[in-house]
């Protein structure tokens, strides 16, 4: 957990969440902290597997204490219902301190559970999970889909028979009369449990795209290869295991292993920005230029917004 930052001469009102949605490798981090400086306020991640101990290379882990990362062992099978749980705890506890916390995202229901009340339905038993998966592991992602259309039709029409992982969690839903549908549905309201503004951190496909092999490229020089190997003689959870690239870097060669976690580094991306577009009310910021510019640019905007009379409700 971070400390307490020196505040800057002209900080934020309390009371205000600033949140920054941005692809991966766009520059987040940095300007997070950045604007973390600026405003007296501490950054709370967002990350689905930065929240995971033993792969703070692969998952670019801030260098700086940030809330959120590292707090869980690989071997846990973390859920966003219990990440919810610790988010709105490290956000209220910022704000009692009348400061601001900076929620930091690329996994986007992990986004949208820190910012607001989901009401999500509670992560399932070891033997729920373990069961669904033999069964789509039995039967195969077609029979899988099938079954699923007829317990859940409009989740179904969302996914793909290949996509194991939340073919397996809307049939989980599907127990607990709940759907996968409507759990992403709720993603896409512009309610928050404190007064949020949400900024877009936009980069030119051309630059992301090279910040995203350059990254890939530093992750193998700082010894990721080691660190997955140390990971994987370990325990590790069915969600742990689906770190962007992890299997990638166990099973190939070094050159075949940095080609392929570029090219689903890329891929990830560009279902970020789509989801990014989808956020309600998002200040779109650029992000092509040095993370204080544009940290600069997000503390005008977020002063200028508490500077607005309140509107009445009605």
């Amino acid at each position: 957990m971070a400390g307490k930052r020196p505040h800057p001469s002209s900080p934020l009102r309390s009371g205000l969440v600033v949140a920054l949605f941005g692809p991966t490798a766009s520059g987040k981090t940095a300007v997070a902290e950045a604007f973390a400086e600026r405003s007296g306020g501490d950054v709370v991640s967002a990350d689905a597997m930065q929240a995971y101990r033993g792969l703070a290379i692969l998952t670019a882990q801030p260098a700086r204490p940030t809330r959120l990362v590292g707090i869980w062992p690989l071997s846990h099978e973390g859920s966003v219902a219990e990440y919810a749980v610790a988010a709105h705890h490290e956000i209220d506890a910022i704000l009692a301190e009348r400061r601001p916390p900076i929620v930091v995202g690329g996994t986007g229901l992990y986004f949208r559970a820190a910012l607001a009340e989901l009401n999500l339905p509670p992560a399932p038993s070891d033997e729920q999970r373990q069961r669904w998966e033999r069964v789509y592991d039995r039967i195969g992602g077609d029979s899988a889909y099938a079954l699923l259309e007829e317990r859940d039709p409009a989740a179904a029409s969302r996914l793909h028979p290949n996509d194991r992982r939340r073919i397996v969690r809307a049939l989980e839903l599907t127990e607990l009369g709940r759907s996968l549908r409507a759990e992403e549905d709720r993603l896409w309201t512009g309610e928050t449990r404190h007064p949020t503004i949400v900024f877009g951190l936009d980069v030119p496909r051309e630059t992301l795209e090279r910040r995203i092999e350059e990254r890939a490229g530093a992750m193998f020089a700082a010894g990721v290869e080691q660190e997955v190997r140390a990971v994987l003689a370990g325990d590790v959870s069915p969600t742990a295991v689906h770190a962007l690239g992890l299997r990638e870097i166990a099973e190939l060669p070094r050159e075949r292993a940095l080609a392929a976690l570029v090219t689903r580094t890329r891929r990830y991306a560009a279902y970020q920005r789509k989801w990014m577009r989808r956020i309600p009310g998002l200040v779109t910021v650029a992000g092509d230029r040095p993370p204080g510019v544009t940290a600069d640019e997000m503390l005008e905007v977020a002063r200028a917004r508490q500077r607005l009379p309140a509107r009445r409700a009605g």
